[in-house]
């Protein structure tokens, strides 16, 4: 589990390898990650897009962007908390995901960034 607090708001991720799902011959490997966003602020604040990084170990780098989550723009009250699941596919066994959520301070509309943290994402357990 990878956590991270930005102005009182905490993103928390779980990931998982899904290999029922995935295709190692073809390139094709399948994640889930399920996202849990809490409120530990005093303000009331919704979710109004997101920015992710990812990060393959061929060295691909990709970067997807848009408004929400899973279609979504979630209003979250001091104390209140939000939990989604989505997927990533990579063509390695291995990478990374990270990003930021851009918020909305539903008192003044100012607009503010919370950071996502970094989480590794790998097929198989290494040897040791």
């Amino acid at each position: 589990m990878d956590v991270l607090t930005t102005k009182g708001i905490t993103i928390i991720v779980e990931h998982f390898y899904h290999p029922g799902y995935s295709r190692p011959v073809e390139g094709q490997y399948v994640f889930a990650y399920r996202i849990t966003i809490e409120n530990n602020s005093t303000a009331t604040v919704q979710l109004m897009r997101r920015h992710w990084h990812i990060w393959e170990s061929t060295g691909l780098l990709r970067e997807v962007e848009g408004e929400g989550v899973v279609g979504e723009q979630p209003t979250l009250e001091p104390g209140q908390r939000h939990q989604y699941v989505s997927w990533c596919h990579l063509s390695s066994g291995m990478g990374s995901m990270h990003g930021h959520y851009t918020m909305r301070n539903c008192a003044d509309d100012s607009p503010f960034e919370v950071g996502i943290p970094r989480f590794w994402l790998q097929a198989e357990p290494l040897m040791s």
